[in-house]
Protein backbone atom coordinates (compact mmCIF):
# COMPACT_ATOMS: atom_id res chain seq x y z
CA UNK A 1 0.00 0.00 0.00
CA UNK A 2 0.99 3.56 -0.88
CA UNK A 3 1.67 6.43 1.59
CA UNK A 4 0.42 9.74 1.22
CA UNK A 5 2.73 12.51 2.35
CA UNK A 6 1.23 15.94 2.87
CA UNK A 7 3.81 19.43 4.03
CA UNK A 8 2.60 22.32 5.51
CA UNK A 9 3.88 24.84 7.03
CA UNK A 10 2.10 26.03 10.30
CA UNK A 11 3.64 28.67 12.76
CA UNK A 12 7.09 28.67 10.92
CA UNK A 13 7.09 25.20 11.56
CA UNK A 14 6.85 22.21 8.54
CA UNK A 15 4.40 20.09 9.50
CA UNK A 16 4.19 16.56 8.09
CA UNK A 17 0.98 14.28 7.56
CA UNK A 18 1.69 11.31 6.80
CA UNK A 19 -1.14 8.21 6.09
CA UNK A 20 -1.23 4.64 5.37
CA UNK A 21 1.11 1.91 6.51
CA UNK A 22 4.93 2.42 6.85
CA UNK A 23 6.75 -0.56 6.06
CA UNK A 24 9.24 -2.19 4.31
CA UNK A 25 7.70 -1.09 1.04
CA UNK A 26 7.03 2.59 1.67
CA UNK A 27 9.36 3.69 4.31
CA UNK A 28 12.56 4.60 1.78
CA UNK A 29 10.42 6.68 0.21
CA UNK A 30 9.04 8.34 3.03
CA UNK A 31 12.69 8.68 4.07
CA UNK A 32 13.72 10.23 0.58
CA UNK A 33 10.85 12.92 1.16
CA UNK A 34 11.66 13.33 5.28
CA UNK A 35 14.94 13.98 5.53
CA UNK A 36 15.85 17.01 3.12
CA UNK A 37 12.71 18.81 4.74
CA UNK A 38 14.47 18.91 8.27
CA UNK A 39 17.18 21.81 8.33
CA UNK A 40 19.81 22.67 10.57
CA UNK A 41 18.68 24.88 13.56
CA UNK A 42 14.71 24.18 12.18
CA UNK A 43 11.63 22.12 13.34
CA UNK A 44 9.81 19.43 12.03
CA UNK A 45 6.08 18.38 13.30
CA UNK A 46 5.34 14.69 12.18
CA UNK A 47 1.65 13.68 12.52
CA UNK A 48 1.49 10.35 12.16
CA UNK A 49 -2.73 10.05 12.61
CA UNK A 50 -3.12 8.43 9.63
CA UNK A 51 -0.21 5.96 9.92
CA UNK A 52 -2.33 2.57 10.89
CA UNK A 53 0.95 0.07 10.75
CA UNK A 54 4.49 1.03 11.30
CA UNK A 55 6.99 -1.65 11.06
CA UNK A 56 10.72 -1.79 11.74
CA UNK A 57 11.88 0.22 8.79
CA UNK A 58 9.18 2.68 9.64
CA UNK A 59 10.96 2.76 13.09
CA UNK A 60 14.36 3.13 11.36
CA UNK A 61 12.99 6.12 9.22
CA UNK A 62 12.43 7.91 12.63
CA UNK A 63 15.98 6.91 14.07
CA UNK A 64 17.49 8.21 10.77
CA UNK A 65 15.40 11.62 11.35
CA UNK A 66 16.19 12.05 14.96
CA UNK A 67 19.91 11.33 14.41
CA UNK A 68 19.59 14.20 12.06
CA UNK A 69 17.83 16.68 14.26
CA UNK A 70 20.39 15.78 16.87
CA UNK A 71 23.67 16.33 14.56
CA UNK A 72 22.01 19.74 13.41
CA UNK A 73 20.68 21.35 16.66
CA UNK A 74 16.89 20.46 14.83
CA UNK A 75 13.90 19.04 16.63
CA UNK A 76 11.45 16.60 15.51
CA UNK A 77 7.99 16.06 17.35
CA UNK A 78 5.57 13.00 16.49
CA UNK A 79 1.73 13.95 16.99
CA UNK A 80 -1.19 11.51 16.34
CA UNK A 81 0.40 8.60 17.12
CA UNK A 82 -1.39 5.64 17.30
CA UNK A 83 -1.70 3.23 20.85
CA UNK A 84 -0.47 0.17 19.38
CA UNK A 85 2.58 2.58 16.98
CA UNK A 86 3.17 4.12 20.51
CA UNK A 87 3.35 0.62 22.65
CA UNK A 88 5.81 -0.37 20.38
CA UNK A 89 8.05 2.35 20.51
CA UNK A 90 7.66 2.60 23.75
CA UNK A 91 8.56 -1.26 24.28
CA UNK A 92 11.61 -0.73 21.85
CA UNK A 93 12.78 2.34 23.73
CA UNK A 94 12.29 4.74 20.38
CA UNK A 95 9.64 6.77 22.72
CA UNK A 96 12.50 8.35 24.44
CA UNK A 97 13.84 10.09 21.60
CA UNK A 98 10.75 11.92 20.74
CA UNK A 99 8.65 14.43 22.31
CA UNK A 100 4.96 13.28 21.49
CA UNK A 101 1.98 15.33 21.25
CA UNK A 102 -1.22 14.06 20.99
CA UNK A 103 -2.08 16.51 17.94
CA UNK A 104 -0.48 18.90 15.53
CA UNK A 105 -1.35 22.19 17.66
CA UNK A 106 -0.18 20.41 20.70
CA UNK A 107 2.89 19.70 18.98
CA UNK A 108 3.30 22.91 17.81
CA UNK A 109 2.92 24.41 21.65
CA UNK A 110 5.52 21.95 22.50
CA UNK A 111 7.78 23.05 20.21
CA UNK A 112 7.68 26.56 21.13
CA UNK A 113 8.10 26.30 24.78
CA UNK A 114 11.32 24.21 23.75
Amino acid sequence: MAIQVDVSNQDETTVVAVTGAVDGGSAPGLQTQLLPLLQPGGALVLNLGGVNYMSSAGLRVLLLLYRQAMTGKGRVVLAGLAESIKDTMTITGFLKFFTVADNVEQALVALRRG
